[in-house]
């Protein structure tokens, strides 16, 4: 499901058009975004928590010349799904 195909549902789901629908979806998207970008970790009660963890710089290798290089350590955002959604995945 593409971002649009979101609105949409969201529309049909809650009788709005899909302007409104629309800005809606983008502003709980730029609420995650936000508060992840400030460190914060956001948990929807059912659904599941997003975060943010810090990737630790490693060695890898440059797979076209098999040279070794350093990847740098980076923060990444991650979701850790809760339990009615792995429930409703499993069914």
């Amino acid at each position: 499901m593409r971002k649009q195909e979101l609105v949409r549902s969201v529309a049909d789901a809650t009788g709005q058009s899909e302007a409104q629908a629309s800005k809606s979806v983008s502003a709980v998207f730029d609420a995650i975004q936000n508060s992840l970008a400030d460190g914060d970790e956001v948990t929807v009660s059912g659904f599941g928590s997003f975060r943010v963890v810090e990737r630790s710089a490693r060695q890898g290798r440059n797979p076209q010349t098999g040279a070794s290089m350093t990847i740098a350590a980076r923060k990444s955002p991650v979701f850790r799904p809760g339990t009615q959604l792995k429930r409703a995945v499993e069914s």
